[in-house]
């Protein structure tokens, strides 16, 4: 591999017009994708025919850099203190160390035009930290320049609302601060604001920080993540789905199944897509589709540590066993359609797992490496990539 300067624009890439747009293969119309924002143009991108596809590693020091999955060049992206998590937008990394969290702009990005994409290149950057103390969940939006980004500090209680106009011009802008006294909870944009927990419920809070209308029950809240459909919040008792129409908050629950006991705790999907997954217990794994508002428990051989929902034609979800295997089931009847042998150590515990629309990538810190699975092909190792910071953190960028 060629470790080459920080501007990340592929040759082949590159060239494309301005004005291009490519049609998405499956998406239908959006909920969340929004008009009047320059279709996720910056000054200084070049829009480009391909989604910009890149993995972001972060090492145990705080090194990070970019692997162009097409090319497989490298770009040395700087540092953060030492890390202690990762989560992103697709765009973004938002690293959480003992000083807060640390955003790292990969300068790769798609625009979701509802049914096509728009795609582009900028200038890579660390682009500084927000102060807070403790363990951060953060909950990001549909699109990386435009709405909000919401940062929760449990040893503090603080909850932050980030600007990701602001963000995609290289400034960290707290649209509010908020001392909740609370030692968990979450912020989840919707609309103009987010959802900020409040002992039992869900709290409206516009981007001046001022609450709004009525809570909404949510015991025990844990897990968010935006869908293609809206908002969804993971509840003692099922989930809650936020959606913002004609500049309005509206709400509906979506309750588990009767008889169900292991409770979904964390949701991962493709980007931009109505179904995720969540671990449930050591039973399997469920699904929730939030366009038909509908709960799916499938069980699986094994218990699981991750799993994602791809949300493809075929209904391919991906998941990390406890053996340390990469597993492929169907979301219809839950048929494993694929496995690795035993690849991951601590059973995977330590790895991180995204999907892309024809691929998935699984850290693997022990080895050094990233596996390339191909899901829609038994879960085959199409590449084991070895990325230039060692593999601590990872995640797909430009999606």
């Amino acid at each position: 591999m060629t470790s080459r300067p920080l501007l990340l624009l592929p040759a082949v890439l590159a060239i494309a017009a301005l004005s291009a747009c490519t049609a998405a293969p499956s998406a239908a119309p959006s909920a969340t994708a929004t008009s009047g924002d320059g279709h996720g143009a910056i000054a200084g991108a070049a829009e480009v025919a391909e989604p910009p596809l890149g993995l972001l590693s972060v090492d145990a020091e705080g090194s990070v850099a970019v692997l162009d999955l097409l090319s497989e060049e490298t770009a040395d992206l700087g540092a953060t203190a030492a890390p202690t998590a990762l989560a992103s937008d697709g765009r973004y990394g938002f690293v959480t160390t003992d000083e807060g969290v640390e955003i790292v702009d990969s300068g790769r990005w798609s625009w979701d035009h509802g049914d096509h994409f728009h795609y582009y290149l900028a200038e890579a950057a660390v682009l500084g930290t927000v102060p807070g103390d403790g363990a951060a969940t953060v909950t990001t939006g549909a699109l990386s320049t435009a709405g909000t980004t919401g940062v929760f500090f449990a040893g503090s209680g603080e909850a932050v609302l980030l600007d990701n106009k602001a963000l995609s011009d290289g400034r960290i802008d707290e649209l509010f601060r908020i001392e909740t006294g609370a030692d968990a909870g979450l912020v989840a944009p919707v609309g103009d604001g987010a959802l900020v927990t409040d002992g039992e419920a869900l709290v409206f809070h516009d981007s001046d920080g001022e609450s709004a209308g009525t809570p909404v029950e949510c015991a025990d809240a844990a897990g968010a993540i935006t869908t293609r459909v809206g908002l969804v919040v993971g509840c003692a008792d099922g989930a809650v789905l936020a959606t913002w129409q004609d500049d309005e908050l509206l709400t509906e629950r979506i309750p588990y199944p009767a008889g169900a006991s292991d409770r979904a705790l964390l949701f991962e999907g493709r980007k931009g897509r109505p179904t995720v997954a969540a671990v449930a217990g050591t039973t399997g794994f469920w699904l929730l589709d939030s366009r038909q508002r509908t709960w799916t428990l499938v069980p699986t051989e094994r218990p699981l540590a991750r799993v994602v929902s791809v949300d493809d034609a075929e209904g391919h979800v991906v998941a990390i066993d406890v053996d340390g295997r990469i597993v492929v089931h169907l979301a219809e009847g839950g048929a494993l359609v694929g496995a690795t042998e035993p690849l991951l150590a601590d059973g995977g515990s330590a790895s991180s797992l995204v999907v892309d629309e024809q691929r998935a990538y699984v850290s693997d810190p022990a080895a050094g490496v990233v596996h390339e699975i191909d899901y829609a092909d038994g879960a085959r190792i199409a590449r084991s990539l070895e990325t230039p910071t060692a593999p601590m953190f990872v995640t797909e960028v430009g999606r």
